[in-house]
């Protein structure tokens, strides 16, 4: 446990500047704790539950001399929580059910959530670690999310809009919850919550390029493959990548709300400088993943425009149809499609988005061609197997390492 136990003499010379809590400094108390300049006296049967770190402190010798916590002039000193942390924890000890019951309501407060939850895992309350972070899990899952602020989730498609149009500072405080949930998450283990916290990411990466940055910087910081890879897309996507008149391949990127600007520091959540210069403050390492992602799809991309994908002639096409005029049709669509105006202005990394113009385009062809009709239907289900490859793999684009020979 992280603790430091100063001697009876320290704290004894200490005392008149220590307050008695309010609601947690109990007359039958057994053990008195120091948290910062407040004194609690709670029950140590009540610190032990749980197989705490507490019971096993408490079961320690300590020979001739008295055992910490026995009194106001030598406390347990718990290092690096706050009061409030630590009043929000003890709610959750002594809480009466009706008021347990509130966490799982819309009137649930988060920050005592995540207090109960930070102080549960270092103070090794497991139960009550999961309990807490099932209460987070229910309160992240409302409709509409409480921690979206004016975003929205429209019914109809999922997608996540602004509504009202979202404001710089909103979209750093929302960064801020977001940061800190999939931090604990990841801390706790809580597979369930962090993956509902990763598919939110992900709708929001749409709506800002704060949300695609951060998502960007949490996937390389906890090693986040489900994320990294359309966090880093969304990021190049958005900004200007490397032409040969620039200098600085990622200028100033766009708010939603017109304005220029982009977080100093997004897992810190912080507004630097940079934000109000209009750049990404990218690491040397981001920024290498960030070209070497550019090219690599964009090498994808010309083996694509090349070699269509490949699909093998059902037996209806080799008994009625020529074979050799259904794959000549096939080549003629993908080369005049792959070099049309809309696909081309889609930029030359944007492997997907080419591929489900593509599509697009694949499904008005028409019928008058001369295709078998399963045919085509194996066709386009190449086209979308290429695009489904290029998914699963997009982290490995993004990677630093070099020779990773991918292939379609």
């Amino acid at each position: 446990m992280d603790t430091a136990l100063p001697s009876s003499a320290q704290a004894g010379s200490s005392q008149s500047r220590f307050e008695r809590d309010e609601d947690y400094y109990f007359e039958d108390g057994s053990c008195v704790l120091l948290v910062q300049d407040t004194l609690f006296n709670v029950h140590r049967s009540i610190l032990s539950r749980d197989s705490s770190s507490f019971g096993t402190m408490f079961s320690l010798p300590h020979g001739d001399k008295e055992a910490e916590g026995k009194s106001d002039t030598n406390p347990v000193v718990l290092v690096g929580d706050t009061v409030e942390e630590f009043k929000h924890f003890l709610w959750a000890l002594y809480a009466l059910p009706p008021e347990l019951r509130l966490v799982t309501s819309s009137n649930a407060e988060l920050t005592r959530l995540i207090d109960i939850t930070c102080i549960a895992n270092k103070y090794s309350f497991r139960t009550i670690e999961m309990w807490a972070l099932d209460a987070i899990q229910e309160y992240v899952n409302q409709k509409p999310c409480p921690i979206l602020g004016p975003l929205v989730v429209e019914a109809s498609s999922g997608d996540v809009i602004p509504f009202p149009r979202e404001s710089t500072t909103q979209t750093l405080q929302n960064t801020a919850q977001l940061t800190q949930l999939i931090r604990l998450a990841q801390l706790c283990h809580h597979d369930k919550l962090l993956n509902t916290l990763i598919a939110l990411l992900k709708q929001l990466m749409g709506t800002s390029i704060h949300y695609a940055y951060l998502a960007m910087t949490i996937a390389d910081e906890y090693d986040l493959r489900s994320l990294k890879g359309i966090a880093y897309l969304e990021v190049m996507q958005k900004s200007s990548i490397v032409s040969p008149f620039q200098t600085d391949p990622f200028p100033a990127p766009v708010f939603d709300n017109g304005s220029t600007g982009a977080a100093g520091n997004a897992v810190n959540t912080k507004l630097s400088k940079d934000t109000k210069e209009g750049r990404l403050t990218l690491s040397s390492s981001q920024r290498l993943r960030l070209l070497s992602g550019h090219y690599r799809l964009t090498i994808a991309w010309e083996r694509l425009r090349v070699t269509p994908p490949q699909f093998a002639h059902t037996l209806s096409c080799g008994a009625t149809w020529h074979q050799h005029g259904c794959t000549q049709s096939w080549l003629e669509f993908w080369k005049e499609k792959t070099k049309s105006d809309v696909v081309l202005s889609l930029g030359p990394a944007d492997v997907l988005g080419r591929l489900k113009q593509l599509t697009k385009d694949f499904d008005r062809w028409g019928s008058a061609t001369y295709m078998h009709h399963d045919c085509r239907v194996a066709a386009r289900k190449s086209i979308q197997e290429a695009a489904k490859a290029i998914e699963d793999t997009l982290p490995d684009y993004f990677s630093d390492e070099a020779g990773l020979g991918l292939v379609l």
